[in-house]
């Protein structure tokens, strides 16, 4: 892809960061010590590869009992879109609050080799003021959790979370501090339909409704039954989680929310810049069952559920986050548009951008001589994506079936979404919507420059800019500085987050209770102190260790 003068002086013009910025400060975001009276828990469950196909969302394919519950306990929103169709960059988004192809997260994925392309794995190292906001949620006062997956196109800080492995649960919590707990399910992954396609299945693929880009065939018809066999399962793992709060006694006084990472997992799902890669479910329940039953149809983006969160649970939310709250006490204003963006995929490159105002979606394809479907290997494992190509090489599939596998892209498409929900007539060249064409194409050239988008600059040379060298920066150890028993602490890396932990001299570390620095740590005589700084895209520094009888060393100052 070749880039032309005008698009380098846009990259540089707009530079790397956005017009207002503020430097992290955990007193000013977390304004100190919080109440924890009556804050409510958080259970977030995140399951992977799903658009709307359950009965709340007129979908009765698969028997989704406990998401039903859900809806009827809760509100149903549906107007929500992540923002690049596939997992990693999305969930870079669900973490930070921050566009992908502002922070350099928009490539799926960072943290593979793919030595076919020249592109080796790496983290993103994010500008010093971004955090995770699970690391806000700590420093405002929450028992932070993840069991299960992260996937952020960067290594997961220590500070982000409590507790972070398969085990991490929200009953180690101390008591009296509200948990913010996230789940992950695997069952409903793309990977599954081929993993378990000797499953029984739970749905009758001859009552499986096809959509109309995909033909009549018995393999397509027990690919798609598998998908939803497998919401039907996952259906069942919300209830144990659902059942197991109850048990806990913490129903009523936690918000859970349930939504999917991305949209469905087959074959002109994920990955696209449709709705069907891009549109989700998401059920909130709130304590109590506020708002039972209703539906919310406000547009909602994945950068909106960082700030969200940290609305929920009454935190400040950092200017620098680019999404806005969609509820709790600093709901914002409800956005216009939604937008996305798909750059390479596995070891495919293809720069095609979107905006939707939810019902007309624009899509600007930067490489229209390249064909819609991308040769993603990791999908030839599934017998429908097989199926659909050997039908496409016999001529056996029809005018609107052939769409996919265009051999070139027009430079702009415009759909009706809500007459046209497959996005399969393209109304960019007729008159009639040439205003609609006009004003979303402006609205997505505003948002590219606003947020510096990355997807401009060769992946390599972005790689070089963050890492001299093609070689991982190293976060700076910690500068401990010990007066009478008392600690302080620093790190000269921007940005850097600390984390420390206490343990009887000669004991050994536990990784739970590792805890972020905020103020000065006293020191015991029969105590010792580790710490460690580490930043988003760096390697952590080192553990250093200090106590009364090991007197300080490397890094570590007196006063």
């Amino acid at each position: 892809m070749k880039y032309g003068p005008a698009v380098f002086a846009l990259i540089l013009l707009t530079g790397y960061a956005p017009a207002k910025m503020e430097a992290y400060s955990p007193t000013r975001y977390a304004d100190g010590p919080l109440k924890i009276e009556g804050r409510p828990n958080i259970l977030w469950l995140v399951t992977e590869d799903i658009s709307p196909y359950l009965a709340c969302y007129g979908d009765s394919t698969a028997y989704t009992p406990n998401l039903d519950r859900l809806a009827i306990e809760g509100i149903r929103y549906t107007g929500v879109y992540d923002v690049s169709g596939v997992c990693a960059p999305s969930r870079s988004a669900l973490i930070s609050g921050m566009y992908p192809t502002y922070m350099g997260t928009n490539n799926m994925r960072t943290q593979m080799n793919f030595p076919s392309i020249n592109i080796p794995a790496y983290s993103v190292v994010l500008p010093p003021e971004v955090k995770m906001f699970s690391e806000l949620m700590r420093r405002g006062g929450y028992y932070c959790t993840n069991n299960g997956k992260e996937d952020y196109q960067f290594e997961g800080l220590q500070a982000g979370w409590d507790e972070n492995s398969k085990t991490a649960h929200y009953k180690n919590a101390p008591a009296g501090k509200p948990f913010f707990a996230m789940f992950n399910f695997n069952t409903t992954h793309e990977s599954q339909i081929w993993l378990k396609k000797d499953d029984p299945l739970l749905v009758d693929p001859k009552k499986i409704t096809l959509p109309p880009y995909y033909p009549e065939s018995s393999v397509i018809r027990r690919d798609v039954a598998r998908m939803y066999s497998n919401i039907a399962e996952m259906d069942k793992q919300v209830g144990e989680m659902l059942k197991e709060l109850e048990q806990h006694g913490a129903l009523e006084n936690t918000i859970i929310i349930w939504q999917s990472d991305n949209g469905g997992p087959l074959p002109r799902g994920k990955r696209e810049l449709y709705n069907t890669g891009l549109r989700v479910p998401l059920l909130i329940r709130f304590p109590h069952k506020k708002s039972a039953g209703s539906v919310d149809n406000q547009l909602i983006s994945f950068v909106d559920f960082a700030p969200t969160m940290l609305s929920l649970a009454g935190i400040k939310i950092p200017s620098y986050m680019q999404g806005r709250a969609f509820a709790g006490g600093q709901k914002g204003k409800p956005r216009k548009y939604i937008y996305a963006a798909r750059d390479r995929m596995d070891a495919n490159y293809d720069m095609v951008r979107a905006v939707g105002d939810g019902r007309y979606k624009y899509f600007k394809n930067f490489q229209p001589e390249k064909p819609y479907i991308q040769n993603v290997t990791f999908r030839l494992q599934m017998d429908l994506m097989k199926e659909l190509v050997l039908l496409n090489e016999k001529g056996a599939l029809n005018e609107v079936q052939r769409l996919w596998f265009r051999q070139s892209k027009p430079v702009e498409e415009l759909y009706d979404t809500h007459s046209d929900p497959f996005e399969l007539h393209n109304l960019a060249a007729e008159p009639r919507y040439a205003a609609t064409v006009k004003q979303l194409r402006t609205e997505l050239s505003r948002w590219m420059t606003l947020t510096a988008d990355k997807g401009f600059i060769p992946e390599r040379q972005f790689i070089a800019s963050m890492w001299p060298n093609m070689v991982q920066p190293q976060t700076a150890s910690p500068l401990l500085a010990l007066k009478g028993n008392s600690v302080t602490m620093a790190s000269v890396t921007p940005g850097a987050s600390l984390s420390w932990q206490l343990v009887k001299e000669g004991a050994s570390l536990n990784p739970k209770n590792w805890q972020l620095y905020s103020q000065p740590v006293v020191v015991l005589p029969n105590q010792a102190l580790f710490a460690f700084a580490e930043r988003i895209g760096y390697r952590k520094s080192e553990v250093k260790e200090l106590s009364q009888n090991k007197k300080l060393s490397n890094n570590q100052v007196v006063q």
